[in-house]
């Protein structure tokens, strides 16, 4: 009987390609167990297809073409010293207040608001991003779907499975697939790894490692202390930090780098960092504001949340995401009028954030503006489809006299979620338009 078992789960397993043996680390060349091999142009494919959604997941990109531009070339600066120079990287700031930074497969690395606004010179930026490449060198994200986590959604995504509509099975495997990389946790292994190649490459791109070692003293005050929600809820969740750590990478800075100790010809940079900050720093009070409004919101106190989301709009005119938020709680309040003044202002400023495009669609949809409305949703859609966009953007198909597409969407809505509320109003709906 056990024989059997074996023999047929080891069948499963050939069939899918799935005994890959060993893979090698590109940086040490070590030999990995892996549950099957992923080539380098897959690496790259799963990044491609993950990292939009990734960064719609953490608020979309922080609208800052100055500092954003700095970020891209500080992190270019290091990649291109790496062992994989050739991976296309990008190096994103994502609009998101916890300090924060994550790496997926193939050079997708990005670096939250909340964290740059924390820092306080180059040599700091690049340490962050130098750690989030060596993730991306040393294959970590790869090497957690190699072992199995992630294994279903990475061979569906690589696969190409396809679906129908904008909320196909493809573009939900995406979407799975980024959320379930921006929860991996590394091992202490990986993080001291990722600690010590980092620092390699911002002493090769001629940055002073001093930085990173300010920036794990950093990371230890915060840890002393008690690190505030956010920290807890951004970086030290997915990158554990302890003493042991800081002291390692301080070892190591002064074993392998000893000769940059006092040389001028290593630099922080305080000076350039501070100048492509700077309008960063001019919008903190109002995202300071605006994360005061968030928690109100969660706690049910509407007006005073919609009251600090004024302020927040005050303090930093013309941010897109307090925007949002402030028109989305006016849905709430169901001040329509007032919701769509600020979500129209949201998506002209910037139209490449799903939920400033999903929370216009449905104003528009509640005013029977069914065109516009499908235009909205199906852009929040192409953005990050969700199962709201997705119920919204059938019924504005329904209310469109596009029935074709309408069905198409609900029963994608029903196969998604088919024992929830959406669901089951999906199902409802098309119960009436399936009739005779």
């Amino acid at each position: 009987m056990a024989d059997s078992f074996s023999v047929r789960v080891a069948g499963v397993f050939l069939l899918l390609g799935l005994l890959g043996g060993c893979a090698a680390n590109p940086v040490t060349g070590r030999q990995e167990l892996a549950l099957f091999q992923v080539s380098t142009s897959e690496e790259i494919s799963l990044g491609q297809q993950a990292f939009p959604r990734a960064l719609q997941q953490m608020g979309g990109v922080y609208g800052d073409p100055q500092l954003s531009e700095y970020v891209h070339q500080v992190g270019i600066r290091m990649a291109q010293l790496s062992q994989r120079p050739d991976l296309p990287y990008q190096f994103k700031v994502v609009n998101d207040s916890a300090p924060n930074a994550f790496a997926l497969p193939g050079g997708f690395v990005a670096i939250s608001r909340g964290l740059v606004a924390a820092l306080e010179n180059e040599a700091q930026l690049a340490a962050v991003l130098g750690h989030e490449l060596g993730h991306v060198t040393a294959r970590h994200s790869v090497q957690a779907m190699q072992r199995g986590s992630l294994l279903g959604l990475g061979m569906a995504v690589l696969g190409g499975a396809t679906g129908q509509g904008s909320y196909g099975v493809a573009a939900q495997q995406a979407g799975q697939l980024a959320a379930g990389l921006l929860e991996n946790t590394y091992s202490r292994e990986q993080e001291r790894e990722s600690d010590r190649l980092g620092v390699d490459y911002l002493v090769q791109a001629g940055y002073d490692p001093q930085g990173a070692v300010q920036l794990q003293e950093y990371f230890y005050r915060k840890v002393e202390r008690g690190a505030e929600p956010l920290w807890l809820a951004g970086l030290f969740r997915t990158h554990p930090f302890s003493k042991e750590r800081m002291l390692d990478l301080k070892d190591y800075v002064a074993e392998r780098h000893a000769l940059t100790i006092g040389n001028p010809d290593y630099v922080l940079n305080q000076q350039a960092f501070a100048r492509s900050v700077a309008g960063l720093r001019q919008t903190q009070q109002g995202y300071a504001l605006y994360d005061q409004a968030r928690k109100l919101e969660e706690q049910g106190q509407l007006p005073r949340a919609i009251a600090v989301y004024l302020q927040a709009a005050t303090a930093a005119p013309d941010q897109p995401l307090i925007l949002t938020a402030l028109g989305t709680a006016y849905l709430k309040a169901d001040d329509l009028t007032a919701g769509q003044q600020h979500l129209s202002r949201a998506v002209q400023l910037d139209g490449q954030y799903y939920r400033s495009r999903m929370g216009l669609g449905y104003l528009l949809f509640e005013q029977e503006n069914y065109p516009r409305a499908v235009r909205e949703l199906e852009a929040s859609m192409a953005l990050l489809p969700t199962l709201q966009g997705g119920y919204l953007l059938a019924s504005a198909y329904e209310g469109n006299h596009q029935i074709g597409q309408a069905v198409e969407m609900y029963r994608a809505v029903v196969k998604a979620s088919p024992d929830g509320r959406l669901g089951k109003a999906a199902a409802e709906r098309l119960k009436e338009l399936e009739t005779p």
